[in-house]
Parts: structure tokens; C-alpha cells; sequence
């Protein structure tokens, strides 16, 4: 079976995300100031977003890029070390150096497990 392409995936992602918040092309296209067309070049596939426009979309239907390349099956589901640090900007300074320095640990505990079975 052939595995599907974040290129192939995008354009269904995409319109499903717009249909589950509700909106036509064009309302979209308004929020996200882009153009109608462009939105409907993206479902079809036959254009693809930029990285700035990929943002601004994820941005606009509160879904991450993540899920509109094909990286996660949920709108709000996050990628590897993302899920780790997706509420480390709202954490204190004091906060955030507790989690460096647990992360820290926990890493050089893994890397010792990792030499010990050498």
C-alpha cells in the first residue's frame, strides 16, 4: 500500500477541518485574509500553501499544522517533543528551569539505560 504524502493529504485535511468550524471557502479565505480561489486551489490540490499561509490556516480554523499534514489523525493532537512543551510559554522562569532541568535528567537517565545494555 502506498503511504500518503503530507502534499495529498493536505487538500482533505483541510476542507474537513473548514467544514467541522462551519465555514465556506470564502468565509475562510476572509478570516484568514486570503484569497477564495487560493482556498479552493488548496482543496483541490492543485496549489500549495506556503509555510506562512500553512500557519495561518491552522491558525484560523484553532487546528495545528500537525494534523493538516497528516502527522496526527486529531485536529488538536501534537507531534513528538511538541507535545511536551506546548504550555512551556505560559510556565514562570522558576517553572520552566524545573522542567530543563527534569527533561535533563530524565534524558541522561535514558542515555545511561541506553550504555548499560551495550
Amino acid at each position: 500500500m502506498k503511504e500518503s504524502t503530507p502534499s495529498s493529504i493536505f487538500p482533505d485535511r483541510l476542507r474537513c477541518a473548514r467544514e467541522y468550524r462551519g465555514l465556506t471557502q470564502g468565509e475562510l479565505a476572509e478570516r484568514a485574509g486570503l484569497q477564495p480561489s487560493a482556498i479552493s486551489h488548496f482543496e483541490t490540490g492543485t496549489r500549495k500553501p506556503s509555510f506562512d499561509n500553512l500557519r495561518l490556516l491552522a491558525d484560523t480554523l484553532d487546528i495545528t499544522t500537525d494534523y493538516l499534514l497528516g502527522r496526527v489523525a486529531e485536529f488538536k493532537d501534537l507531534a513528538g517533543a511538541d507535545k511536551l512543551h506546548r504550555h512551556y510559554s505560559e510556565l514562570q522562569d522558576t517553572d520552566r528551569k524545573f522542567a530543563d532541568d527534569l527533561i535533563t535528567l530524565l534524558a541522561s537517565k535514558a542515555a545511561i539505560r541506553t550504555t548499560d545494555k551495550k
